[in-house]
């Protein structure tokens, strides 16, 4: 199932796309609630700063794969999910 996230995407030529990072910070925040996981286990767990697990579901960083990657694992999900939105 999708997430609605009620932000329409303009210029997906632009390298830093604020509406879709907003977007991907929202649906994080959505699936670790979903799972009762505070920010502080999800940081512990996949050894991201708890400060960058807070920017990032506030869409104020443009995070890289790799700690996609390592917070899809630490929540037990496939990464995808995390774009799924």
């Amino acid at each position: 199932m999708f997430f609605s996230c009620n932000v329409q995407f303009y210029n997906v030529n632009n390298v830093k796309d604020i509406a879709f990072i907003k977007c991907f910070g929202e649906n994080l925040r959505r699936i670790r609630t979903s799972k009762s996981i505070s920010q502080e286990v999800l940081a512990y767990s996949s050894d991201v700063p708890i400060s960058q697990i807070g920017r990032i579901e506030r869409g104020e960083i443009n995070t890289t794969i790799s700690t996609v990657k390592v917070i899809a694992i630490a929540l037990n999900i496939p990464i995808k999910e995390l774009f799924e939105f």
